[in-house]
This record gives C-alpha cells, sequence and structure tokens, in this order.
C-alpha cells in the first residue's frame, strides 16, 4: 500500500473547480505547509468512493468514511519520496500505475524567468549551463509547480510565486506547464 499524506481539503479551493483542480490545489496547499527547498513529491489519484468501498479502514483512517458532499471525488495518496540525484524524467520514465489509480499529481521547484527575459537567454548552452545562468538572472522567480493529470487526459496545473506565497496568489490552469503534464501522462501510457 501507499505511504500516505495527510491531505485536507484547502478552505480556499472552489467549490465549483473540477475534481482534478481541487486536487491539485489541496497538493500544492499541503506542500506550501511543508515550507520551500524541498524535494519533488510524487503522489497518486485515486477516486474516493472507490477508496471508501474497497478500503474501508483506510478510508477511515484519512477521515474519508462518509459520503459528504464538500469531501473531494479524488484522494492524494503521496508515494515514496523522488530519488535524489535521478533526473526527473527518467524517474518518471520508471512509473506503471495500478489500475485503481485515475491519475498522478507532482509538486517540484524550479527557477523561472519571465517571457522578456526568456529572449535574452544565450544560444548553444547545455542544461547545466542553462541551469546556472537561469540561478544567475536578476529578474528570476522560484516557483513551486503542481501538476495533475487523469487516465482520460484531463490536466491542471497550479503555480504559486515563493515571493508571492499565499493560497490566494496561486495561479491555476490546464496548460501552464505542458511539458511536465506530457511527462506525467505518459506514465499510464
Amino acid at each position: 500500500m501507499f505511504p500516505m499524506s495527510n491531505l485536507s481539503p484547502s478552505p480556499g479551493t472552489p467549490m465549483a473547480a473540477s475534481p482534478l483542480t481541487r486536487a491539485v490545489l489541496e497538493i500544492d496547499e499541503y506542500a506550501s505547509t511543508l515550507g520551500w527547498d524541498k524535494p519533488a513529491r510524487l503522489f497518486a489519484l485515486v477516486d474516493t468512493a472507490r477508496l471508501r468501498r474497497q478500503e474501508p479502514g483506510l478510508a477511515h483512517q484519512l477521515g474519508l468514511d462518509t459520503d459528504d458532499a464538500g469531501k473531494a471525488q479524488l484522494t492524494p495518496i503521496e508515494q515514496d519520496e523522488v530519488p535524489a540525484g535521478t533526473p526527473l524524467d527518467k524517474f518518471l520514465g520508471t512509473i506503471a500505475w495500478p489500475d485503481a489509480v485515475v491519475g498522478c499529481a507532482l509538486t517540484v521547484e524550479r527557477l523561472m524567468l519571465p517571457p522578456s527575459a526568456e529572449a535574452s537567454v544565450p544560444e548553444g548552452l547545455n542544461d547545466k549551463q542553462l541551469a546556472k545562468w537561469v540561478a544567475g538572472h536578476p529578474e528570476r522567480q522560484e516557483v513551486r509547480l503542481t501538476v495533475g493529470v487523469l487516465r482520460d487526459g484531463s490536466r491542471e496545473s497550479a503555480v504559486r510565486l515563493r515571493e508571492k506565497d499565499s493560497s490566494s496568489e496561486v495561479l491555476t490552469g490546464a496548460g501552464l506547464v505542458p511539458g511536465l503534464a506530457e511527462a506525467l501522462s505518459a506514465t499510464f501510457a
């Protein structure tokens, strides 16, 4: 069985949001309680109703044993730690999910540049050189990206800037981090 995280619905999560949006925002809120400068975290997304039926003891342990309308329809379950030193794309390429997992999500911290700075990126840099250049750029922004995908192809992302570390400042959208969404979707192929 998967290691569990103690996630509870975020009080600021919109009720009209899709189940995937709510799950991504719950994971973002959970990651925010852990602080910054943390390793990537991977989550399985399971159907809450199915979890209640098939694993009632586990559902009770997670506080999901009642069929409340306000409860999430997807339950995020934190997986083992992403191995340090392993490139994320290689790690994701090793994952195969059981049928009970309807989706997955990943939260990871990165440095980003505003579009105005991207035009000044020197050509011919390898990944290590590019990372060093971005880390030294005065307009860089530290961000936490939380991206979730479902087997049916649905996607959602949440982006939290370190300098605006507030639940009310989290940006959401299906197309915010397309490369990471593609990599997570490939874990279901």
